[in-house]
């Protein structure tokens, strides 16, 4: 096929994006394709291609930091002028198929994806309904709570415009909590919190911003990838520092993960069963592929954290490692991924 791979955007998930994109791009080639790399929102949007099977794509690293938000919008002025005209939108038009390695921002909140289903496109991926059911970590947790998977307490608050929340006093009164936006990927700006004075000191730093205020759970992590309407086998994060924050995601030795998790057996399918019902629950259909993520409480009861509609798929990313644990090699994962995109309506 003619596959165009969206990566980069204007995220804070950027330099992640990125290296997915080249990480995807070497595996199309590998299985045949005609790949081309594009940015849309880079100010030369074509990275490289197109490429015929055989052909080398440079890596590149992930930056300890995320990048700063100063650039997003006018990352996202070019990003949403390449996807509604001009040269990137006929090169769109000319693909068989549009990979997203997107992450994060208008990649993986329904946005890109309303507009290539506008353009009647075929790409991977969650439609954009469920990419912005689960993009909204608040609304996320009370479908997935209406539809009985268990979640912790959260509270919203939004700084700036009022003092914290009583509900977010009470969780930190009765011990440390988890402070992250409402909508975010890659663990930017999440932060541990064990004193209602340090809860406060948050509110200059996040200013506006929507947050969620949620129990600090101590006990194991977990993540789960379902493909289609099939669960892969459960990673178990085991980490070095308090939090799966950005720098431990992607930089060695920040984290060790392990597949299969080390569990019983009816452990493990307990936390299968949970990610393809939250998959599910958020509208992902036997088209898409998603990442479920549990942590569990002091009583090593699972609870859902989130579910991710585009997650990495760099060298170092949990849904590579888990479909190597399903004895999948990295390039089979991708066919997959592409096979499960809906047809072209046009």
């Amino acid at each position: 096929m003619r596959v165009v791979i969206l990566c980069g955007g204007e995220s804070a998930e950027r330099d992640v994006s990125h290296a997915s994109g080249r990480s995807v791009a070497p595996a199309l080639l590998d299985r045949g394709h005609e790949v081309t790399l594009v940015d849309p929102a880079a100010g030369v949007p074509v990275l490289a291609g197109p490429l015929q099977p055989g052909a080398a794509v440079e890596e590149i690293a992930v930056g300890k930091e995320p990048p700063s938000p100063a650039d997003r919008q006018r990352l996202q002025h070019r990003m949403h002028a390449a996807l509604t005209g001009g040269p990137v939108l006929e090169l769109l038009r000319g693909a068989e198929l549009v990979f997203l390695a997107l992450h994060g921002g208008w990649g993986e909140d329904g946005h890109v994806q309303a507009l290539l289903e506008r353009a009647r496109l075929p790409f991977t991926g969650a439609d954009s309904a469920a990419c912005a059911a689960a993009w909204h970590k608040a609304r996320a947790q009370a479908v997935l709570d209406a539809a009985g998977l268990p979640v912790a307490n959260r509270v919203p608050w939004r700084p700036g415009t009022r003092e914290v929340p009583r509900a977010a006093r009470e969780l930190v009164a009765a011990g440390p909590v988890v402070v992250k936006p409402v909508a975010g990927g890659s663990s930017v700006s999440v932060h541990r919190v064990d004193s209602l004075p340090e809860l406060e000191l948050l509110a200059d730093a996040h200013a506006g911003e929507e947050l969620m205020v949620e129990p600090f759970l101590p006990g194991r992590e977990f993540t789960v990838g379902v493909i289609g309407s099939r669960a892969l086998p459960v990673v178990e994060i085991e980490l070095t520092t308090p939090l799966f924050d950005y720098a431990a995601k992607y930089q060695p030795g920040g984290v060790s993960e392990v597949c299969p998790a080390r569990v019983p057996d009816g452990f493990a399918r307990r936390l299968q069963d949970m990610a393809v019902r939250a998959h599910r629950a958020l509208g992902f259909g036997a088209d898409a592929y998603s990442r479920t993520d549990v942590r569990c409480d002091g009583h090593g009861a699972p609870m859902c954290i989130e579910v991710n509609a585009l997650p990495g798929l760099t060298a170092t990313s949990l849904l590579p490692l888990a479909a190597a644990g399903a004895g999948w090699a990295y390039p089979e994962l991708i066919q997959r991924i592409a096979d499960l995109a809906r047809p072209s309506a046009r």
